[in-house]
């Protein structure tokens, strides 16, 4: 386990993801930005996964996500953001060495391609991007995760596996802001826990701020939330003033 949190910076390769999509013309540039904040892996992916975003080919997720991959993937822990195995598999050849999936291996050729990277993230989450914000019921909100996480977990070959409660991906704000608060549930299963809430629609409705440049100090409060219920790593697209919040957490933590 990390002496402390660990900082994942999310480098999209994608002309249409939610917030930063487009933003930075010189992805090379950024990504060394991230590193000098104090990033300590890079999520690279190359197919947004906002509510209805578009299908990308395989052949253009694999032109926007490898150069990046061959790149910082000998600087750096490189995750890939993925759901397709063939992208996940020339992606492992060209360095990435955590598998992130937002379906959570539900594609049994996934499950097998764990194997082949010594980390996982699990992701937790239903249907599609274009499907996903109808698919909010659930029986028990942490019953009906945990299960799911732990029964992933359980088939999965990688050596490290991380769980994430997938926030925003088929949960209302109001069940969004419930897995920030009993994150430590998920904790229970005795993996550790990733947290992806940086700048997402969630808080966006909760704070009346409808502009995501406007969510950072509610990105920073979900990390702060997530820190003190036990996750140990935020995927986030504010590197610096999140390295700089976990740090002074810690270092309170530990007086």
């Amino acid at each position: 386990m990390p002496e402390k949190p660990i900082v994942c910076a999310i480098l999209n390769a994608t002309p249409d993801s939610f917030y930063d999509g487009g933003k930075y013309p010189d992805l090379i540039a950024q990504g060394e930005k991230y590193i000098e904040e104090g990033a300590d892996w890079l999520d690279i992916g190359g197919e947004s996964t906002r509510p209805n975003a578009s299908f990308v080919s395989e052949q253009e997720e694999l032109d926007r996500v490898l150069p990046l991959i061959e790149h910082f993937g000998a600087l750096i822990p490189v995750s890939i953001d993925t759901t397709k195995p063939k992208i996940a598999r020339y992606a492992r050849k060209a360095g990435a060495t955590i598998l992130n999936d937002v379906q959570g291996l539900q594609n049994p050729e996934m499950m097998e391609l764990s194997g082949s990277f010594p980390q996982t993230i699990i992701m937790h989450s239903r249907g599609t991007p274009k499907t996903m914000g109808s698919l909010t019921n659930y029986d028990d909100l942490l019953v009906d995760i945990c299960t799911f996480l732990e029964a992933q977990a359980a088939q999965c070959l990688s050596p490290k596996i991380w769980l994430d409660p997938g926030i925003g991906f088929a949960k209302n704000p109001k069940q969004s802001l419930f897995l920030l608060k009993y994150t430590r549930r998920l904790s229970a299963l005795n993996y550790p826990v990733l947290i992806g809430a940086s700048r997402k629609s969630f808080i966006g409705k909760i704070l009346q701020k409808p502009n995501p440049d406007d969510r950072l100090a509610g990105s920073l409060a979900a990390v702060a939330a997530g820190f003190y219920a036990g996750a140990q790593a935020f995927r986030v697209h504010d590197v610096s003033e999140t390295r700089d919040m976990i740090d002074f957490l810690t270092f309170v933590s530990e007086i």
